[in-house]
């Protein structure tokens, strides 16, 4: 259960911003937004920013989504990774490779380019500070737009699970 009661929807329902967040997710609002209604602002700003990471960067789907649900795991943010199975089964991850991320371990079959990733997610995670031998995997792989879009998609999704756990936002 949600540590802060969600806001009336008489607040923000016939709103701009709901209307807006709701067009650019689906058509539905999710409680992670529903929770950020509390603060406009704050709504407004997230819903630009992760929008960027997610729909306006040419790095691979994959990636990202690999990126995903290893902050996901790293963080134990069951809400994170849940939503984001559907879109990594979409740019070609199975059911085994799912159920061995959830379960914290690395799937089978993964190239070294995913393992670059996987490696960078961890560090950034856990570790805060990147080796430089992580970095160096990492740019063995990706062009400099990469990077930074790896990057931010990796800090994104730390700051999506934190605030999600922080306040027990309740899964749909």
């Amino acid at each position: 259960m949600a540590r802060i009661p969600y806001p009336d929807p008489s607040r923000y329902e016939r709103e701009p911003l709901a209307e807006r967040i709701k067009h650019e997710r689906g058509g539905q609002l999710l409680n992670l937004y529903k929770m950020l209604l509390h603060s406009p602002p704050v709504a407004e700003g997230w819903l630009a920013f992760m929008s960027a990471v997610r729909q306006k960067t040419v790095l691979r789907g994959r990636y990202r989504e690999l990126a995903i649900l290893r902050v996901a795991v790293c963080n134990d943010a069951a809400y994170e990774f849940d939503a984001h199975v559907p879109f990594a089964m979409q740019e070609g991850f199975d059911k085994a490779a799912i159920d061995a991320l959830r379960a914290g371990r690395v799937p089978e079959g993964l190239d070294r380019t995913d393992l670059a990733v996987i490696a960078y997610v961890d560090s950034m995670t856990s570790e805060i500070h990147v080796p430089d031998e992580v970095f160096a995997q990492v740019r063995e792989h990706f062009a400099e737009r990469d990077v930074v879009e790896l990057t931010a998609t990796i800090a994104a999704y730390n700051c999506v699970s934190r605030f999600l756990e922080a306040l027990r936002v309740d899964p749909e």
